[in-house]
C-alpha cells in the first residue's frame, strides 16, 4: 500500500513539473516578456492552418464561434449596415463580439480576434453614437487638437460596444471633387491631411518615448487600433472615379498623396489599408514596389497591411476571374490581412494551395503573421481579450456630443455675408416677428449626417439615430416669441405674401457612399436650386449648403445675401444654429477650392490656371454677439 502511495505520489509531482514546463515555455502568454519574444514563440508553435487563418478577416453575417475557432479566424468586421441586430444597444454589440471571441479562445493556442468597424466620423454604425462632422468638415476647422480629441471621443465609443479596430482616418488627398469619397478626405492640400493625423493618437494613444519608428502602438482597454488608408493616391483618379486609375509621377505621388502616411507611421498606426484604385494602371493590391518596398522597407511600417473590402478579387477584371492569381499576387504583394468578407472558405484553400506549391513562400506567411500578432500584443488583447459593460454609457454622451457640436461650429465656412462688409446679414437675429426656414435638408437628420452613417450610403429622415436637426435647433436657439415657419420647398408667391422677417434655406446633396456618390454634375438636389430661387428672390435669405463637397451655386449667387457651408455636420445640428445666431463666431476656411463650373475641374490650389468661385482657404469672419 505505502508503495502505491509513494508512486501515485511521485507520478503527480512529475505531471506537475510537465504543467510546469510546459507553462514555463508558454512565452507568448507572459507578457513580462519582450514583444519579439512572445511573436517568436507564438509564431514557431503554429500550424500552417493556424497562419492562414490570423491572415482572414470576416464579415459578422457569415461567422460563428464554431467558424472562428474551426478555421482559426484572426479577424472579423461589421461592414456598412452589418449589425447584431436593428437598433442594437451597446451592450448588444459587447455580448456579441464576446461571443465570437470565445471561438477563438477555445482553439488550441487561443489567439484572440480582432472586431473591426468603420468608425469614420464617430462609431458610425452603431445606434445612438455620437456622429462627427465628416472629415472635409473638419478639414475647414484647422484645428489638429480639436481632431484629436474626436479621435479619443470614437476610440471610447467604439470600445463600449467591445470592438477593438477602427478602420480610420481615412488619409486621402482628395484632387477631384467629383469623387464620391471626397467627404473622407480633410482636403486637397496634403499639408492640412498631415495635421489631422493627429486623429491617429486620439483613437490609439501617444506613443512611448522612444519607441522604434514604425512599431505600432495602442494604449490599453480606452483604445482603439487605427487604420491609415487607403494607400495610396485614391484621391487623385482621373475625373475621381472611385477605384480607378491615377496617372502620377513618382514625383507627385510622394509629394501628394505619400506625406500623410509618414506622418502616420511616426505616430504608430497600427494598420494601413490598400487601395483599390491603381497608379498608372497598376492595382494598389499588386503592386509589391509600393506595398512591399517602399512601405515596409522604406518607411519600415511594422503594423500590418489589410485589403480593403474583397480587394484581392478586384485585383482582375472582371473582379474574381482568376481567384488563384489574386490571392497569389495580392500576398505576395504584402498584404498581410485579407477581408474575404463572405467567401472565406475559397480564400483559405486557394492560399494553402499556393503555399504547399511553393507559389507563396512561408517566409511571406510569416512575415504577414507577425505583424498581425505584433499587434495583437501590443494593444494586450492576450491579457483583456474580453469585453465588459463598463464604457457602455460612453456611447453617445453628453460630453461627445458637445465636442461633436463644438466641431461642427468650427467646420462651417462663410462664403458670403451681404452685398458690402458694411451690410452683413449674419449672424442673424433671434428676437423677429417671423422667420422661414425652408429646404429639404432643414429637417433631415439622415442629410445631415450623410453616407456612412447606421447604413453604408446612409439614410434620408429622422429615424436614423438620435440627433439634433437643424431646423429643431433654430427653433430652440430663437426668441420665444418670434414665430418660426418651415416649409420645404415654397413657391414665390407664398414667400412674398407672408411677411418674413428673412429666411433660412437649407439644401444639399443626398446621402451616398462610395462609387454610388461619384458625379460629374455636383449638382444641389432637386428641388434645392427651385427653393434658393423663389425664397431668395422674396425675402432676405442665407443658404446653408449640406454637401460632402462644393457644389455648383454660381447660377444662384447674385440672389442669394448669405451662403454658408456646412458640410455634412453630423448628429448635432445645434453647431449649426450657435454660429448662425451669434453665440458663436465663423472661423472655418475653405479645406477646398470652390469652382465656378465643373468643366474647371480638376482645379486645386497652386495650378497654373487657377479661377475659383472662393479660393482655397477663403472663409469669412464674424464676431460672436455679447452677451446682453
Amino acid at each position: 500500500m505505502a508503495k502505491v502511495s509513494i508512486f501515485l505520489v511521485g507520478l503527480m509531482l512529475l505531471q506537475c513539473w510537465v504543467a510546469m514546463t510546459n507553462a514555463e515555455h508558454l512565452k507568448y502568454k507572459d507578457p513580462k516578456q519582450p514583444l519579439n519574444t512572445r511573436i517568436k514563440d507564438l509564431l514557431n508553435r503554429m500550424t500552417l492552418e493556424e497562419k492562414i487563418g490570423q491572415m482572414v478577416q470576416i464579415d459578422r453575417s457569415v461567422a460563428s464561434a464554431d467558424v472562428v475557432k474551426k478555421y482559426f479566424i484572426g479577424s472579423l468586421l461589421s461592414g456598412g449596415g452589418s449589425v447584431p441586430k436593428p437598433q442594437a444597444s451597446a451592450q448588444d454589440w459587447v455580448d456579441m463580439v464576446n461571443s465570437f471571441q470565445k471561438g477563438a479562445l477555445a482553439t488550441r493556442l487561443g489567439i484572440p480576434i480582432i472586431y473591426g468597424i468603420d468608425a469614420v466620423h464617430g462609431n458610425n454604425n452603431v445606434y445612438k453614437a455620437t456622429i462627427f462632422p465628416h472629415n472635409v468638415g473638419l478639414g475647414a476647422t484647422r484645428d489638429p487638437a480639436l481632431v484629436r480629441k474626436i479621435g479619443e471621443a470614437t476610440a471610447l465609443e467604439v470600445r463600449a460596444t467591445g470592438i477593438q479596430y477602427a478602420f480610420a482616418p481615412c488619409i486621402a488627398v482628395c484632387r477631384d471633387p467629383r469623387w464620391g469619397r471626397c467627404y473622407e478626405s480633410y482636403s486637397e492640400d496634403h499639408k492640412i491631411v498631415q495635421a489631422m493625423t493627429e486623429i491617429i493618437p486620439g483613437l490609439q494613444g501617444d506613443i512611448p518615448a522612444n519607441s522604434p519608428k514604425g512599431v505600432p502602438f495602442v494604449a490599453g482597454k480606452k483604445k482603439v487600433i487605427a487604420c491609415a488608408k487607403h494607400y495610396v493616391g485614391d484621391g487623385g483618379t482621373t475625373k475621381g472615379i472611385n477605384e480607378n486609375n491615377t496617372v502620377i509621377d513618382k514625383h507627385r505621388l510622394l509629394g501628394i498623396h505619400m506625406p500623410a502616411y509618414y506622418n502616420s507611421i511616426i505616430k504608430g498606426v497600427s494598420t494601413i489599408m490598400v487601395s483599390y484604385s491603381s497608379i498608372n494602371k497598376e492595382k494598389m493590391h499588386s503592386n509589391r514596389d509600393l506595398v512591399t518596398g517602399f512601405l515596409k522597407k522604406t518607411l519600415n511600417f511594422r503594423g500590418f497591411v489589410i485589403s480593403d473590402w474583397q480587394g484581392i478579387d478586384r485585383i482582375t477584371s472582371p473582379p474574381h476571374s482568376n481567384y488563384t492569381y489574386s490571392i497569389q499576387t495580392g500576398i505576395n504583394a504584402g498584404i498581410d490581412m485579407v477581408m474575404v468578407p463572405l467567401n472565406y472558405t475559397e480564400f483559405i484553400d486557394g492560399l494553402t494551395f499556393l503555399v504547399k506549391n511553393n507559389a507563396i513562400p512561408i517566409s511571406r506567411i510569416d512575415d504577414a503573421v507577425k505583424r498581425i500578432l505584433r499587434v495583437k500584443f501590443v494593444m494586450g488583447l492576450f491579457e483583456d481579450p474580453l469585453a465588459d459593460y463598463s464604457l457602455v454609457n460612453e456611447l453617445g454622451s453628453k460630453e461627445h456630443r458637445q465636442l461633436a457640436r463644438e466641431a461642427v461650429r468650427k467646420s462651417l465656412v462663410l462664403l458670403k455675408n451681404g452685398e458690402n462688409a458694411d451690410k452683413p446679414l449674419l449672424p442673424l437675429p433671434k428676437k423677429a416677428k417671423k422667420i422661414l426656414v425652408a429646404g429639404s435638408h432643414a429637417d433631415n437628420l439622415g442629410y445631415q449626417c450623410g453616407g456612412w452613417t447606421i447604413e453604408w450610403q446612409g439614410v434620408s429622415g429622422n429615424n436614423v439615430t438620435s440627433g439634433t436637426t437643424i431646423l429643431s435647433a433654430i427653433k430652440s436657439t430663437v426668441d420665444k416669441d418670434t414665430e418660426v415657419v418651415y416649409k420645404e420647398n415654397p413657391d414665390l408667391n407664398y414667400v412674398k405674401s407672408n411677411n418674413f422677417s428673412y429666411a433660412i434655406v437649407l439644401v444639399g446633396e443626398h446621402t451616398y457612399a462610395e462609387t454610388s456618390g461619384d458625379s460629374l454634375n455636383l449638382t444641389i438636389a432637386a428641388p434645392g436650386p427651385d427653393t434658393i430661387t423663389n425664397v431668395c428672390g422674396g425675402v432676405k435669405c442665407v443658404v446653408v449648403v449640406i454637401s460632402g463637397r462644393p457644389v455648383v451655386i454660381q447660377p444662384y449667387l447674385q440672389t442669394i445675401q448669405a451662403l454658408v457651408a456646412a458640410w455634412l455636420p453630423g448628429s448635432e445640428g445645434q453647431g449649426v444654429a450657435d454660429v448662425l445666431f451669434g453665440d458663436y463666431g465663423f472661423s472655418g476656411k475653405l479645406p477646398r477650392t470652390w469652382f465656378k463650373t465643373v468643366d474647371q475641374l480638376p482645379m486645386n490650389v497652386g495650378d497654373r490656371h487657377y479661377d475659383p468661385l472662393f479660393p482655397f482657404g477663403f472663409g469669412l469672419t464674424t464676431k460672436p454677439n455679447k452677451a446682453i
